[in-house]
């Protein structure tokens, strides 16, 4: 028997995520979609003793929706057809949500509703009829607040059932009224060959070429009667508009908002004296969301969150070390008894503790760093963060959605690039996938970790935010010299919902730190360490010169091109070498340096100030910002672009901008007499 498939839809914000979580524990599996780099999340739920699939669908406003992630939903449910679509709908603004579901209903499909955030519709003086809702729409609802699993069980046990009496379910009849009716049912006769293409019966064809609906206009191509259908259409765009004064699509959707209008008030009351006080939501976006408090107040958090992460993460981190100290000398001691070849006595010293030791001991504060940005995600104010920086984004000619990948930049570049196809229009999305290497991932905060706590103590909080700063103002920069020159052409509308707040749970919090810190552990305990291991071999060789030598193999290497840093403070060849190796992993720039003056005897922070100054090392911090992102990056970039063009475009224009910030800010600084003492 064929495995049961329930498709999770419903529009962003919802809790939709918080559902399927709350359905599928830990028995998920994240892909992609074939041939998009949109993340799939797919779970199981058993039912009765038999296992059922549970697809996450993006978050989606409507059918036939134009950005890639909406168009993925939309595509899934009208061609594959789900056993059950569970419409995750948001109780405290359920007209919006209901939009969706007449929409699905109207196609036929097999539906039932997860009446979501009760309690934050009971707070706001809400009261939905569930059942008198089930009624009218012809599908089951079911009360949940799913971030407490609330409502969960209930949900579960009538599934079984859902999924075996819903397959036959009829389609909801949306009445289009006297104007629009008749010239859908003149369209409906001619598309009885355009029906199968699209799974949907002639009517509901009729409906969605009215919409002016992608997929159908595609489809539309395919039939012999075209002609007749395009001839149909213009004349009924034409009779509508003479009649109605508007086009024949805004008249659809108008009399369907007026159908989801009149439902909702029939279910929903309010609680007048509940209602008509400002929710607290709205009370807190009052001053977070103010056009002139709201940057300096998103700036003000964002700054102490790093100087939080140092002051919390400093003493683990002297802790971790120390352990790390005393493990190389133990290591030490015990391959000098055991007579160990001085090769791989020096290949565990100098190469793994040194090297992977110098990343690993910066675990503290990345995951304190994350903790705290899962603090902000969870609560709701990093929304709030996108939505008062949509007002500098759309002044620098760049579309304000774009922020929402510049954010996951700076965990990770790669799902960031992945997150552009949010953004419908290609130049939009192209300007921002330039940009996007500009912005701070997590790999490279161990160089800062390093440079910035070695040199500026107490002030290195202040000193990392200003890079994470430095790298969004070149970025959004950027956008608009790209905007006025390669990609010149107004940006389209940023409309962006803001959800609720909510008190963050400290198990999302934590599993959100942990999630991102074991995948930095991860990389340290391989990747990275590949990586140490190759520059460990080439300051080694050949044989008979001295380790971590300007005549090593990797001496060579940095002595050819360390001359073109000597302008930025750092023209010695270890600087060099770092950064070429910094290509594969950001992480490898600490573990690089960790490897090459291993042989100096003592800790990075001891040996640094030999080699730089505090101007030279913020410079050197700047040009690790700034420069070629990674390898992984690279590769996503031209997967997205399918471009070798514009990738080595990207890697070329991004590391001209890093050097020559880099020169800059230390040329300047040496002239004007600024050494950051």
């Amino acid at each position: 028997m064929a495995t049961k498939v329930i498709a999770l839809a419903g529009n962003p914000n919802t809790g939709k995520t918080s559902l399927f979580n709350a359905l599928t524990g830990s028995r998920q599996k994240v892909g992609n979609w074939p041939g998009v780099t949109v993340e799939r999340k797919e779970g199981r739920l058993s039912l009765d003793g038999r296992e059922v699939s549970v697809v996450d669908l993006p978050g989606i406003y409507s059918v036939g929706a134009s950005s890639v992630d909406e168009q993925i939903a939309s595509d899934y449910l009208l061609a594959e057809r789900p056993d059950l679509v569970l419409v995750v709908v948001d109780a405290s603004n359920l007209e919006r949500s209901l939009y969706l579901v007449v929409q699905l209903r109207e196609m036929g499909l097999p539906l039932a509703l997860a009446l979501n955030m009760e309690d934050v519709a009971s707070a706001q003086g809400v009261r939905i009829d569930a059942a008198a809702l089930e009624e009218r729409l012809g599908a089951a609802v079911v009360p949940t607040v799913a971030c407490r699993g609330k409502g969960v069980a209930e949900l579960r046990r009538r599934l079984p059932s859902l999924l075996g009496d819903l397959p036959s379910s009829e389609p909801l009849s949306v009445p289009y009224g006297p104007h629009l009716s008749p010239s859908l049912k003149r369209l409906s006769d001619l598309t009885a060959e355009l029906a199968p293409l699209l799974g949907v019966s002639p009517e509901l064809a009729a409906i969605r070429l009215a919409e002016g609906d992608g997929e159908a206009l595609a489809a539309l191509e395919r039939v012999k009667n075209r002609w007749m259908i395009d001839r149909r259409l213009a004349d009924e765009r034409e009779r509508v508009e003479g009649l109605l004064g508007y086009d024949l699509q805004t008249a659809l959707i108008e009399r369907r908002w007026a159908f989801v209008s009149a439902l909702a008030a029939q279910v929903v009351r309010r609680d007048l004296l509940l209602g008509g006080r400002p929710a607290l939501s709205d009370r807190i976006d009052r001053i977070v969301t103010h056009r002139l408090l709201g940057l300096p107040l998103f700036l003000a958090v964002s700054w102490g969150l790093f100087r939080a992460t140092f002051f919390l993460g400093d003493p683990i981190a002297g802790r971790l070390v120390g352990a790390f100290v005393r493990f190389g000398r133990f290591l030490e001691a015990l391959l000098e008894r055991g007579s160990a070849p001085e090769l791989l006595s020096r290949f565990v010293t100098d190469g793994l503790i040194s090297g992977v030791g110098a990343v690993v001991v910066f675990f503290p504060h990345i995951f304190l760093l994350f903790a705290f940005i899962a603090l902000l995600e969870d609560s709701g104010y990093m929304a709030r963060g996108a939505f008062v920086m949509d007002r500098i984004m759309r002044m620098l000619g760049l579309h304000g959605k774009s922020f929402m990948p510049l954010l996951m930049g700076f965990g990770c570049n790669v799902p960031s690039i992945m997150a552009t196809r949010i953004l419908e229009r290609p130049r939009d999305r192209m300007i921002t996938l330039l940009i996007l290497p500009f912005v701070s991932c997590s790999a490279r905060l161990p160089i800062f970790l390093l440079f910035a706590g070695t040199f500026f103590g107490a002030r290195a909080g202040t000193v990392i935010f200003s890079l994470y700063l430095l790298g969004l103002v070149v970025a959004v920069v950027a956008a608009k010299v790209l905007g006025g020159t390669l990609f010149a052409g107004e940006s389209s509308q940023f409309v962006m919902e803001l959800p609720p707040y909510h008190r963050p749970r400290p198990a999302v919090v934590l599993r959100g730190a942990w999630e991102r810190g074991s995948l930095f552990l991860r990389k340290a305990g391989s990747f990275i360490f590949l990586s140490v291991l190759a520059v460990w071999f080439l300051a080694s060789f050949p044989p008979g010169v001295e380790y971590a030598s300007a005549e090593s193999w990797i001496g060579r290497i940095g002595r050819s091109t360390a001359g073109l840093f000597a302008p930025a403070g750092f023209g010695f060849w270890q600087a060099s070498v770092a950064l070429l190796f910094g290509f594969l992993a950001k992480e490898v720039v600490v573990g690089a340096l960790g490897t090459l003056f291993a042989a100096e005897g003592v800790g990075l922070a001891q040996v640094l100030p030999r080699y730089f100054s505090p101007l030279s090392a913020y410079a050197f911090m700047v040009m690790a910002l700034l420069y070629v992102p990674c390898a992984a990056v690279v590769a996503a970039f031209r997967g997205e672009t399918n471009s070798w063009k514009w990738t080595f475009f990207m890697i070329l224009y991004t590391s001209f901008v890093a050097w020559t910030l880099a020169v800059a800010v230390y040329q300047i600084g040496r002239l004007s007499g600024i050494g950051f003492p």
